[in-house]
């Protein structure tokens, strides 16, 4: 019997950074959402009003709507009603770099039982290509007749809310019907879609996420040619962007971290038989980045004498995502080096971050580590390094203010 309700939502993995903002969107666009997640306290901080983590716009939303069009539930038995499942869950990389597809098929299996085959199925992380093809012979064996789509997420932690709404979203699915009920669904929360073949959508994603890795890069490799012959990048970089169009994309320097673009590229490259130079080489750079800043104060200090001071541990700016955070691995290469390393975050906390006052009161050296804003109006009392040029003083290390 089928006993789905016409136009409601359930996603799987929905009260973390992508799951609970695109749930708040559908319920802010009419229908009813049940948030599904094995995090028992990430769905009693909902009941309670606490979102979780920074979202632009996402506590008003929970406000408005929690308790009447979402809900959140740690019982799988609350898909069974929905008529659209949509599934946080991609394909991790393992050790060795290889996409991990029996984690997405584990989750999937754990969850069959309480689907049934008039359901919409939507993969919304990304995946390796080919596995949304792979998830519909899947659950075809189980449940035949159920529709299964793809319709990646590319929105910046944060700003996820705002971004659903204003970009294009991406869709795809398995058949006609598919591709029709997909569509139906996001055009409800974006103002247009692009239709993708499956394998389409799944490399659009990760071409998105290896343009980026790629770019960043680019600026982080000048950015360590520069520092290694003692010039400042930030004067060049700001030489060649003035008033040049055809420079305007080249990027800062800074960590180019989080739970996604190291993945992502990684994916791109074992999808293509690990024959992506470029990105491998990325890889290289952009992990190099903490141990070149390192390097820098090794050149002018004696750090097994100093306390080096980490400012901001999140992996992007005014966010509270530690997630594959850069900065981790700056603090364990000081750590080996110094005599101490303290570290503190304006968002993020963990038991051994300190506050700020403290670190900059103890610290003999600091290193930016996110450039959260907060940190534009410090005056430093000690010597710096500011990879991101937030302060516009350059990226060596820099007296203090």
């Amino acid at each position: 019997m089928n006993n789905t309700v016409a136009g409601t939502v359930a996603i799987v993995g929905g009260c973390g950074h992508v799951g609970l903002p695109l749930g708040l969107s559908f319920a802010e666009a009419g229908r009813d959402v049940v948030l599904y997640d094995i995090n028992v306290e990430a769905v009693r901080g909902l009941e309670s009003g606490r979102l979780g983590f920074v979202e632009e716009g996402g506590e008003a939303l929970l406000k408005r709507h929690y308790g009447k069009r979402l809900t959140a539930s740690t019982d799988p038995q609350c898909l069974s009603t929905a008529e659209n499942v949509i599934c946080i869950i991609g394909t991790p990389i393992d050790e060795h770099l290889n996409p991990k597809m029996d984690t997405l098929l584990s989750v999937i299996d754990s969850l069959v039982s309480h689907l049934n085959e008039s359901q919409l199925f939507v993969l919304r992380s990304t995946v390796f290509p080919g596995a949304t093809q792979k998830v519909h012979a899947h659950l075809q064996r189980r449940l035949p007749g159920i529709d299964v789509a793809f319709c990646p997420e590319r929105v910046a932690q944060g700003a996820a809310i705002k971004e659903i709404r204003t970009m294009p979203q991406m869709i795809s699915g398995i058949g006609d019907r598919a591709l029709t009920r997909a569509r139906n669904l996001f055009e409800s929360i974006s103002h247009s879609t692009v239709d993708l073949q499956p394998m389409e959508a799944e490399l659009a994603k990760l071409f998105c996420n290896a343009w980026r890795y790629i770019t960043f890069a680019i600026a982080n490799q000048f950015y360590t040619v520069c520092a290694d012959n003692g010039l400042d990048y930030y004067r060049i970089w700001e030489a060649v962007t003035r008033d040049y169009p055809r420079m305007q994309g080249l990027p800062k320097a800074g960590f180019a971290a989080g739970p996604c673009l190291f993945k992502d590229t990684m994916q791109l490259a074992a999808f293509f038989a690990n024959d992506f130079p470029l990105g491998h080489s990325a890889m290289l750079v952009n992990e190099q980045l903490p141990r070149a800043i390192v390097r820098q104060l090794a050149e002018r200090y004696d750090l097994s004498k100093l306390t080096v001071g980490i400012l901001g541990m999140a992996f992007k700016a005014d966010n509270d995502d530690i997630r594959e955070s850069l900065a981790f691995k700056l603090r364990k290469l000081l750590a080996f080096e110094c005599e101490a390393v303290l570290c503190t975050d304006e968002y993020a906390d963990l038991p051994w971050f300190h506050p700020l006052d403290h670190v900059l009161e103890h610290s003999d050296v600091l290193v930016i580590g996110a450039p959260h804003s907060r940190y534009r109006s410090l005056t430093l009392a000690t010597p710096f390094i500011d990879i991101w040029n937030l302060l516009g003083r350059g990226g060596l290390v820099q007296p203090s203010v």
